[in-house]
């Protein structure tokens, strides 16, 4: 797994922690958290994609 990939899975982990202990206080600010790990969750997608295509454009 490309190293950007994880990363972004790790941010968007947190993320969603994040978002959970917002809500469960009461704070609206977990919206924010919830767009954080949408971002980031599309971008560990397009990271993962990106380094499939290579790796098949490598092979063929």
């Amino acid at each position: 797994m490309p190293r950007l990939a994880l990363l972004a899975l790790v941010l968007c982990a947190l993320a969603v922690a994040a978002a959970v202990v917002s809500f469960v206080n009461g704070s609206f600010i977990g919206i924010v958290w919830v767009l954080m790990a949408g971002i980031s969750s599309n971008m560990a997608w397009f990271y993962l994609r990106k380094a499939k295509l290579e790796r098949k454009a490598a092979a063929g």
